[in-house]
């Protein structure tokens, strides 16, 4: 098998493809040529194929290949609510692991939630979009979830600039077959102490600080500051987990808590926010705090780049980090985590 750095797998055929017997040939073909090309990927470079090399009869949709839960005898996870793949096309999930498994790109790109869910066993595209992972069946793929071609001319236009900026992406991620992940060193659940502790080891020498807020109704719950790139700290105000709701053992404790976010929030530090005029305007109605020296706003500046985009903090990490998807992830952590490296 020729060598291919960077695999595309589709949903399956259309009448173009049954009959030429080969993927996206098509109008989702010619979509998907124009995508490649405004992302500087030739199709030449890309091994083509699909979850299943067939036609779903009679209209195309997938599921008709599909059957309730009662009907199949496999224990995958339904292709959709209520939509189970036939056994008998589970042979096409097998040739596709032997097609990947042989070619071993560096990455592969899921279109659609076909793809993803063969590959990542999830096919919520619009939450997983963006954000590379390994797959669980195929030991070392690197998937990266974008939307199908089909999906941009069925109606779905205004996400041809994010499949455009997700193919962008599997190019870098072409070069190199691992999953990278920044380093980062996050402090969560801190103990009152710890608080000055990591104000004098990290704030106080930062060149600009970053700044986020979470709420939940009219409670500002946590605060999260980051001095560095690969450093932050999140100090919390709201537990459930704890009597009374509060992470703060006393009122006194809460009040001295309040009282270093705003010593920080007073330093003349740049500051930068994701959304920040909602922020800042929360914690001085909230908690009479002010923010000195706000600089920039990821926000906005995404904004004036892109226009059209989404502007939530996870679209934003989608396209701009290595990071995972991490409003799918929840970790609990215990209180007194911080390590005081010297």
């Amino acid at each position: 098998m020729t060598e291919f750095k960077m695999a595309l797998v589709g949903e399956a055929w259309g009448e173009h493809e049954e009959r030429e017997r080969r993927p996206f040939v098509g109008p989702a073909g010619w979509q998907l040529n124009s995508m490649l090309k405004d992302a500087g990927i030739s199709r030449s470079e890309c091994f083509l194929t699909n979850v299943f090399n067939l036609r779903p009869r009679p209209n195309n949709k997938i599921e008709n290949i599909c059957a309730p839960k009662k009907e199949v005898k496999h224990g995958l996870p339904p292709l959709s609510s209520g939509k189970y793949v036939r056994d008998e096309y589970l042979v096409e999930l097998d040739r596709l692991y032997d097609e990947l498994r042989q070619l071993k790109p560096n990455v592969t790109v899921a279109l659609g939630g076909t793809a993803a869910w063969a590959l990542l066993r999830d096919g919520r595209i619009s939450k997983l979009r963006g954000a590379v992972s390994v797959s669980p069946i195929i030991p070392g793929l690197k998937v990266l979830p974008t939307f199908h071609p089909s999906y941009i001319l069925q109606g779905g236009y205004d996400q041809r600039h994010v499949t455009v900026l997700d193919l962008q992406k599997a190019r870098r991620e072409s070069a190199f077959p691992e999953v990278k992940r920044p380093l980062r060193h996050i402090y969560t659940e801190p103990l009152l102490h710890e608080l000055p502790w990591f104000e004098e080891k990290f704030i106080r020498r930062a060149t600009r600080l970053g700044v986020d807020i979470e709420t939940r109704d009219d409670t500002i719950t946590c605060i999260g500051f980051a001095p560095a790139t690969n450093v932050a700290l999140v100090v919390p105000f709201e537990d459930l987990r704890c009597p009374g709701g509060s992470y703060w053992p006393s009122i006194e404790q809460e009040i001295e808590a309040w009282a270093w976010v705003r010593r920080v929030l007073a330093l003349p530090i740049p500051k930068v926010f994701q959304n920040g005029l909602y922020d800042m305007h929360r914690l001085w109605r909230g908690m009479g705090i002010a923010t000195a020296m706000p600089e920039d706003d990821t926000m906005l500046l995404h904004h004036a780049l892109q226009p059209e985009s989404p502007k939530g903090l996870d679209y934003l990490g989608s396209i701009y980090t290595d990071e995972a998807a991490w409003k799918l992830t929840v970790r609990m952590k215990h209180k007194g985590t911080i390590k005081k490296e010297d």
